[in-house]
């Protein structure tokens, strides 16, 4: 489902419903108020029924011949005003086809063009809780909302993801064919935030089996699901619970601890937590020189404490993770 602001189907077939009973009733009374200009080869006389009868199977081209216009004035009536609307009825009924048609082509056309572009993009599997704030941070910094696709098995769910301007797959994301459609395999990230742990196991098996290459991130409430998890195939798992237990706890023990916790992991308010990488102006300089607070330095696949004599000296590929002031200024890579 792509993002759009769309009417629903009830809104729509009862718009045209409304169009096509206005065009009905405008027939039936100007048959009905030159009912003296029509004959009825049972009675002779034209009856507010008749009316309704004789302008149901006109706007229906049926036209049985029980009842016909005999005037000069039915007759041009029939000519100038009932026979617009009979095209007019036609166009409400055939338009629908058409536009059912038309919507279904443009969805293909979009499709296929979303397909054929789409590389690197992140996938969200879950947009609960955990799956929305993930969402909100990658937007937060700086993620197209396009190069994101959400995918969950509630088709109300994604209604609302879509409503936010996401891609969003409708599906059970254990199965190949729903990754697929997300275009799994060629994504470069993969976030599974799943309700349940074992959910969570099989999502990290099928994606790691589509794409060899993505990094996977994935969230369990256990924490002894964690090694499961990666050996699933998952590049790092966040424990929900002992995280969420960890901080309550620091929040009891010191609120001001527990405060700067929380303002780290919420993007974009005071301070964050980020990576980015080493500026040309910061290379050869020591952690402590930057302006931001160095916490660990990666070093190729290495994670160096900011106190580690081989971090003594910044190098121009490493990548820093440190404290920084939430704002504009963030360097470019972040």
């Amino acid at each position: 489902m792509f993002p759009r602001q769309a009417i629903g189907p009830l809104v729509q077939v009862s718009r045209r419903l409304a169009m096509a009973l206005l065009v009905l009733l405008a027939t039936v009374l100007i048959v009905y108020l030159d009912h003296g200009g029509y004959h009825d080869n049972s009675d002779d006389s034209v009856s507010f029924l008749d009316s309704l009868y004789y302008a149901t199977v006109t706007l229906s081209t049926t036209g049985y011949g029980d009842i016909v216009p005999y005037s000069v004035s039915a007759r041009l009536c029939n000519v100038f005003l009932v026979t617009p609307l009979r095209v007019l009825f036609l166009i409400i009924l055939v338009g629908t086809t058409l536009e059912v048609l038309t919507e279904r082509t443009r969805e293909q056309w979009r499709l296929k063009r979303w397909r054929s572009t789409l590389r690197d993009h992140i996938v969200i599997v879950g947009y609960g809780t955990k799956g929305r704030s993930a969402a909100q941070t990658l937007l937060g910094r700086g993620i197209p909302v396009g190069k994101i696709v959400i995918v969950d098995p509630s088709p109300k769910v994604i209604q609302a993801a879509t409503a936010e301007g996401f891609v969003g797959v409708v599906g059970d994301a254990t199965r190949n064919d729903v990754l697929l459609r997300a275009e799994a395999e060629r994504a470069k990230e993969i976030v599974i935030a799943a309700q349940r742990d074992d959910t969570a196991v099989l999502v990290t098996l099928t994606a790691r089996q589509l794409n060899k290459r993505a990094n996977i991130v994935a969230s369990v409430r256990e924490e002894e699901n964690a090694p499961l998890l990666r050996q699933s195939g998952a590049n790092a798992v966040i424990t929900s619970s002992s995280a969420a237990g960890r901080l309550l706890g620091l929040s009891m023990l010191s609120p001001s601890v527990g405060q700067v916790m929380d303002d780290l992991i919420t993007y974009g308010s005071g301070l964050d937590l980020i990576e980015r990488p080493v500026t040309k102006a910061e290379v050869g300089k020591a952690p402590r020189d930057v302006s931001d607070l160095v916490v660990s330095i990666k070093r190729g696949h290495r994670l160096l404490g900011f106190d580690d004599p081989e971090a003594a000296t910044l190098q121009f590929a490493d990548r820093l993770i440190a404290i920084h002031r939430a704002g504009p200024d963030l360097p470019s890579g972040g």
